[in-house]
């Protein structure tokens, strides 16, 4: 994925939110209406034509909201409740402590999603995220290089779809996690589900990420809008 893309990508959401923060309680669709009402527009438009330019972009962006929420697309498209601000803290240690691992198996898994809120079928839901994107091979292997990279889903790495869960169900899923949703009677059988209904997996998955855009929420006064979205306001 090109840094350089999801740089613009990001500078571009940050300005607009520079510009038309609004002070509210909870996040909401439309949350810039009055203030900034061509604000969701514009960073619609911006990262169509970031994508455009860069597939990865898309990737990266769903890998952002995952982290971002979890620890403090091309295909089809859901309404995103705006409003969530930046917090002042960001540990790395913090991450590893949070976040699933790919060797994670299915007890595991489901109990790093619980901590969270979220029901094991949302785990598998949002597990189907692993369609898009590449992955360091250090990830799955004793890879001696930690920049080779490959798809997570090599027949469609940059379109959302249920390609992920086809593979799980040939063996050929990437992570030992990915593989893990086999081994339980109920998340192999989601599995299969989405596998053959994509708008079943498509309608749940925009449900899990709007969900996961509540963990934590950070609003009015709260937390800051990040001028680099690398580092805190000084």
């Amino acid at each position: 994925m090109s840094s350089r893309k999801l740089t613009c990508v990001s500078i571009t959401l940050i300005f607009v939110l520079w510009q038309c923060v609004e002070l509210e309680a909870e996040l909401q669709v439309g949350f810039y209406r009055t203030s900034c009402s061509m604000a969701e527009f514009i960073v619609k438009e911006e990262v169509r034509e970031g994508f455009i330019g860069d597939k990865g972009v898309a990737a990266g962006l769903v890998r952002m909201h995952f982290h971002d929420c979890f620890v403090r697309v091309r295909g089809f498209g859901y309404d995103v409740p705006a409003g969530r601000r930046d917090g002042r803290i960001s540990l790395a240690s913090e991450a590893f402590t949070n976040l699933p691992f790919p060797t994670f198996n299915i007890n595991q898994l489901t109990g790093s999603f619980a901590n969270k809120g979220f029901a094991q079928e949302e785990m598998v839901t949002l597990s189907g995220a692993h369609t898009i994107g590449h992955s360091h091979c250090t990830s799955f292997s004793n890879s001696t290089s930690p920049n080779l990279v490959v798809p997570m889903n090599p027949t469609s790495p940059s379109i959302t779809d249920v390609g992920y869960y086809m593979d799980v169900l040939a063996n050929r899923g990437l992570f030992t996690s990915d593989q893990a949703l086999l081994t339980n009677p109920a998340t192999a059988n989601l599995v299969n589900q989405y596998a053959r209904n994509p708008l079943l997996w498509k309608s749940r998955f925009a449900a899990a990420m709007e969900k996961m855009g509540q963990i934590g929420v950070l609003t009015g006064t709260a937390g800051e809008i990040r001028a680099n979205c690398r580092v805190i306001n000084s």
